[in-house]
């Protein structure tokens, strides 16, 4: 198949390289030129686990990028939209960058082609990217739209793309969709095939859900500090139940991120357009800025005031495995603790080149151990797996008073304190 995908972030390089792998010809489309030179050098924009080795895989030979829509318009029987809806004012998603595209495309068709949403767009987009369409080509040939929302995490998407849960495909013409099916045949995965805006509603609904989970489990590890229960034994248990399940039921310092922020804020404004308030979404993120700042106050508990404190801060990134500060935890609270007067340095493996110019004033360690030197507490904020493997003896040695906030819970509480540390996790026992 001939596919051009436009927009190479996260989303769109990520489809362009495994797209490549099972076997299609692909163009990658981004209106940066600097960006378009480094991805045609090798060089990516993003750290994601597994995407390179497939990008110096089949770059020259069934991948290349360009800066030239019209290229990749001409070229290509499948047209993927992969740029940003990131949130505009009340909440609502910028679909600017989406406009932009579908009038593009447009403009250089030469022929009938098939468009599709990878893109998260609010419920009606697909009708919209239509009428743009059609109003920028005079109706000349027939393009079909299709949505086919991503379900990719951060961290583990090249994984998530080869071995999906499942592939959700809308669409108003049926033989559009079974086409984009085709695409997705060597995946052993269940196709799910729906109208456009089912489809279009299916990715705002799932991401709210997973985000209310997470907060739902937060206010729980609150509860449980107040009555002397331990929040990971009550997920635990929570988990077995198959009506449940463990997944998103570890307790934490509050969800970040490029996706559940924004879309659980576009979902609220999608329902107060059609006059519907939606109120446990409101809760939710009244809720998750809660967990957020209450970060600060768990600090201030084993530390008592900030000022001239040394912080350690050990992850920035808002999950492991990827260098996306996007709405991450870690950034306002690390400027929370500056503002009240604490020393920061912090260590994150992926994320430290792009966190210099949004946290000034805050130095950066080559490695975790270096982040503690000194300190009067260490924070951790995202669980990378180096900082669940470290040497606490050597931590405990390196700082000025041992002690540990753990913002993910990755430390066992029992262990922790019997190596000599003063303990503060989210809902621990």
């Amino acid at each position: 198949m001939k596919i051009c995908v436009v927009g190479t972030g996260y989303v769109g390089l990520v489809s362009c390289a495994c797209f490549a792998d099972l076997g299609n010809d692909v163009i990658g489309v981004d209106v940066d030129q600097a960006k378009v030179e480094n991805l045609r050098k090798g060089i990516l924009p993003i750290f994601e686990p597994g995407v390179k080795e497939l990008v110096d895989r089949h770059l020259g030979k069934r991948l290349r990028f360009t800066t030239n829509l019209k290229e990749g318009v001409l070229a290509s029987d499948f047209i993927f939209i992969a740029v940003g809806t990131p949130p505009g004012q009340n909440g609502e998603a910028d679909l600017t960058y989406v406009k932009e595209v579908a009038a593009g495309i447009g403009r250089h068709l030469n022929g009938p082609k098939i468009v599709v949403d990878k893109s998260t767009v609010p419920v009606g987009m697909g009708d919209l990217v239509d009428s743009i369409m059609e109003e920028n080509c005079g109706g000349e040939y027939r393009v079909d739209v299709v949505s086919n929302p991503e379900f990719l995490r951060e961290g583990s998407a090249v994984h998530d793309f080869m071995n999906p849960d499942r592939i959700l495909i809308g669409a108003e013409n049926r033989q559009a969709a079974e086409k984009v099916s085709e695409l997705y045949k060597p995946l052993d995965a269940e196709i799910v095939i729906t109208d456009l805006r089912s489809a279009e509603m299916i990715k705002y609904a799932s991401n709210a859900f997973l985000a209310t989970k997470i907060t739902f489990i937060n206010e729980i590890a609150n509860l449980c500090e107040r009555v002397n229960a331990d929040v990971s034994k009550v997920a635990h248990g929570m988990g077995l139940d198959t009506r449940i399940g463990p997944a998103f039921l570890n307790a934490g310092a509050g969800y970040g991120g490029s996706c559940f922020p924004k879309d659980v804020m576009a979902l609220i404004h999608i329902a107060n357009k059609e006059g519907y308030e939606f109120k446990v979404l409101k809760a939710v993120v009244e809720a998750n800025d809660f967990q957020k700042r209450s970060m600060i106050g768990r600090i201030k508990e084993v530390l008592g005031p900030l000022e001239g404190k040394q912080i350690a801060a050990l992850g920035l990134s808002f999950k492991p495995n990827t260098d996306d500060l996007r709405e991450a935890v870690a950034l306002d609270v690390i400027r929370n603790l500056v503002d009240n007067g604490a020393r920061v340095r912090a260590y994150d493996p992926a994320a430290m080149e792009h966190a210099k110019a949004l946290l000034p004033g805050v130095k950066f360690a080559e490695n975790a151990y270096a982040a503690a030197e000194g300190a009067h507490c260490l924070v951790i904020f995202t669980e990378w797996n180096e900082f669940k493997e470290m040497d606490l003896e050597r931590v405990k040695n390196a700082m000025r008073s041992p002690v540990i906030v753990d913002g993910r819970n990755i430390y066992d509480p029992a262990k922790v304190k019997a190596l000599g540390f003063t303990y503060r996790g989210v809902g621990r026992k």
